[in-house]
């Protein structure tokens, strides 16, 4: 069972049942994780440079951290998915 890079309309978990890497499901979810990964060095990148200004008021110092949760949040889904597709791979970080 390969943990999906994204959840259901109830937040839940989606799984795909399938041995093949290269099934159209496979793939797809194989492309939303690295525009995933992309996305978290963006927003990465952008809540360093509003930590780093000290101006920065407090709208953006929290929308930066929100960001920063929503893209922790799919990067570990992303880890955890692949880390159970490794062998011996238990999948929990």
């Amino acid at each position: 069972m390969r943990l999906l890079p994204w959840t259901g309309d109830d937040g839940k978990p989606c799984y795909l049942s399938s041995d093949d890497p290269g099934s159209r499901l496979s793939r797809l979810a194989d492309d939303v994780e690295a525009a995933q990964l992309r996305s978290a060095a963006e927003v990465l990148a952008g809540a360093r440079a509003v930590l780093g200004d000290a101006r920065a008021g407090e709208r953006a110092v929290r929308f930066a951290l929100v960001r920063t949760t929503e893209s922790l949040e799919d990067a570990l889904r992303v880890a955890v998915s692949r880390g159970a597709r490794l062998p011996g791979g238990g999948g929990r970080p």
